[in-house]
């Protein structure tokens, strides 16, 4: 058994990596009223939070919760900015540092230089392989059901424990992931829960690679793709990936699970994938749709500026163009007209 990681925590406690995690966590969030408050007395602040976490007295405040509802409905949790840079100089002294060089190549969701297009590229080089190699080829995929709401905070401590011993690391791991009476569940929108899930799922990820020998195998947090030789061996692989999430993570798949010919394409990141090409799903060209007339209505009643539109169109032009997309973005921006 590896030996296990002591005398971490209080080594990187200090003014520079604080300073760090503060700098990193308000990239993008410059102007929001809390990180200029954080700001004013930045220095005083990250003294403060030293000196709290070396006396372990640092306590995080109560979650703000609100719900979205794209791309599906769910509940959002979220800390105060003060909690956050805390939270983020967590991940990148730790969690970084010492798990992410467990995951597998194929795990891509929060991981830099990763994401969803990466994943999709991947299965579809994946795709190809498989089309060469095997006669037949099926598609396994799989979701979790309630992934983020399911994950049982014990066994994610226990991932923690075995790989670091050090008691002030896990003190304060306990913070962050017993922060109610709760069993099971890790809030949406803490950075921490990011890597939290990452590190629940690298077991998933091992299982299928060592145990079950896939080699064509690709997950983007609780969503994942195998592709196999015949509807013997998808069907037969879905029962041991059952048993397995049930015995050791205490978790499900739901009924958006199947396995399938690859002609029927891939539903995976905001893409159809196959051998051959990928497209939008029609959920992302409906949405962009809908955002387009919305666009129109606010412009013309003085409602939004020109920039705030022109980053939106980017944005998705940028997400589309690893698509066959070239002819439909052309149809939805020609049909596109301001008037003010």
């Amino acid at each position: 058994m590896p030996k296990r990681i002591n005398h971490i925590f209080k080594e990187n406690i200090g003014f520079t990596k604080l300073l760090e995690a503060y700098n990193k966590c308000k990239k993008n969030k410059r102007f929001k009223k809390q990180v200029i408050e954080f700001e004013m007395k930045l220095e005083s602040n990250l003294i403060q939070i030293g000196k709290e976490l070396l006396n372990d007295t640092y306590t995080f405040s109560e979650y703000f919760e609100f719900t979205i509802y794209e791309p599906k409905e769910r509940k959002i949790k979220t800390l105060n900015y003060r909690d956050r840079v805390v939270q983020t100089w967590y991940v990148e002294n730790f969690l970084k540092p010492y798990f992410k060089p467990n995951f597998i190549n194929d795990s891509y969701a929060c991981i830099e230089g990763k994401g969803t297009h990466k994943a999709v590229e991947q299965t579809q080089i994946y795709l190809q392989k498989a089309d060469r190699k095997y006669k037949e080829v099926w598609v396994l995929k799989c979701d979790i059901k309630k992934f983020f709401f399911n994950i049982d905070r014990e066994i994610l401590f226990n991932l923690l424990k075995s790989k670091i011993k050090d008691k002030y690391f896990l003190e304060f791991s306990k913070k962050i992931i017993f922060y109610d009476t709760e069993k099971v569940g890790i809030p949406i929108g803490n950075y921490t829960s990011q890597y939290y899930a990452n590190i629940y799922m690298t077991k998933l990820d091992k299982y299928i690679k060592e145990n079950l020998k896939v080699c064509y195998y690709t997950r983007y947090m609780d969503d994942f793709v195998l592709i196999l030789e015949s509807k013997e061996k998808a069907k037969e692989t879905l029962e041991k990936i059952k048993l397995f999430l049930n015995e050791k993570l205490k978790l499900e798949l739901n009924s958006k699970t199947a396995y399938f010919k690859q002609n029927q394409g891939i539903n995976y990141c905001g893409f159809r994938i196959w051998k051959t090409h990928r497209l939008l799903r029609e959920q992302s060209k409906k949405k962009m749709k809908r955002k387009l007339k919305n666009f129109e209505k606010l412009y013309k009643k003085g409602k939004i500026e020109l920039p705030y539109i022109t980053a939106c169109i980017n944005s998705w032009k940028g997400h589309a163009k690893h698509a066959n997309s070239f002819h439909l973005v052309n149809k939805l921006l020609d049909e596109f007209v301001l008037k003010k």
